[in-house]
């Protein structure tokens, strides 16, 4: 079985930090992103979705985090063909974006190639300081329930694959028609073809936008996004979207099934977006300590208490845990493992 990284689609949510998960000490986004990074190996990052990310931003997550920690960045509203407001762009952007009519949301279609070809240089560009550090996973291409299959839209998959290259995508449909009975084989093969990985995912059913819980490892990266089975799926209220909490049967029957996935993947990836209060958090440790990865938190105590204490103690905490064990050991090491979601 291959290497399974558990994390959550968000650490920065407001109703996380108002439920307590972050001990009272962890009170700044610096020390959140670090006691985050102490729990899971894995995080996917949401707001890139909404804007652009900032270089200097990217640089922080990377400091912050020990060697080995992966970030998985959700790609910008227009790459995916998603509504777009103006003002998400860089402001130089902004007035050729909206065009002759000076819309204030726009598509893909709308605008002109050189503003896409810009927005995506700079949106990679921006996520550089991971990509150097090791910690860029995948960029998550989640398409709209507008975006069937089809070649024109294959081939859009494919053109996506190429800019991001050598970084890599996984793709997320929205659309039931990718996974049909009748079109599963074509779209996974497809994908297979490619070496793309499909995110596999947990949701609701009986909705436009549902795909149904098919796993399947379409390169060395397996995805999983678990979504959870909220009744109100589609209120525009993302808290009533995403606001379930699976039980514990529930992840008895999902931990073997991911691990079968597993077994077909170098490295699987298994993220929470049921981001309500400390619902996804919760979770990720519950499914973690069901497929028995919780003797890596033995590792991080052991092997991580530098780390840990340059977390909230800086140069000095490091020195002093060291100097309190009496030996060297590393500052990081690798764990085992963040609108429209």
């Amino acid at each position: 079985m291959g290497a399974i990284l558990v994390g959550t689609a968000s650490w920065t949510d407001k109703t996380l930090i108002a439920s307590g998960w972050y001990p009272p000490e962890a009170d700044t986004p610096e020390k959140r992103l670090r006691f985050y990074a102490r729990q899971f190996g894995l995080v996917e990052v949401d707001a890139t979705y909404y804007a652009l990310p900032a270089e200097q931003t990217a640089t922080s997550w990377a400091e912050r985090t020990p060697a080995g920690f992966t970030f998985n960045v959700k790609a910008f509203s227009l790459f995916t063909q998603h509504p777009t407001p103006v003002k998400a762009l860089p402001t130089d952007l902004r007035e050729a974006a909206a065009g002759p009519a000076g819309k204030e949301r726009v598509y893909f279609k709308d605008v002109d190639p050189a503003v896409v070809d810009q927005a995506w240089d700079r949106f990679l560009a921006a996520l550089e300081p991971l990509r150097q550090a090791g910690k860029l996973g995948a960029i998550l291409l989640q398409f709209p329930p507008w975006f069937p299959i089809g070649r024109s839209r294959k081939d859009y998959i494919l053109a996506c694959a190429s800019r991001v290259a050598p970084r890599r995508v996984c793709v997320e449909f929205r659309n039931k028609t990718w996974m049909t009975p009748e079109n599963q084989e074509e779209t996974l093969g497809f994908l297979a073809s490619h070496q793309i990985p499909y995110v596999c995912v947990d949701m609701p059913q009986g909705y436009p936008s549902s795909i149904p819980p098919v796993l399947a490892a379409t390169s060395d990266l397996a995805v999983v996004r678990m979504h959870g089975h909220s009744s109100k799926w589609e209120s525009k209220n993302i808290y009533e979207r995403f606001g379930y909490e699976y039980s514990e049967g529930e992840l008895a029957e999902w931990a073997p099934k991911i691990a079968d996935l597993a077994s077909g993947a170098s490295t699987t990836h298994v993220l929470f977006n049921n981001c309500y209060r400390n619902y996804a958090q919760v979770n990720a440790q519950q499914l973690e300590e069901r497929l028995g990865l919780g003797l890596s938190l033995v590792a991080w105590c052991l092997y991580g208490w530098v780390w840990l204490h340059d977390d909230l103690e800086g140069e000095a905490g490091r020195a002093a845990a060291a100097h309190e064990r009496g030996d060297l050991v590393p500052v990081h090491v690798i764990g085992d493992g963040f609108g429209e979601r």
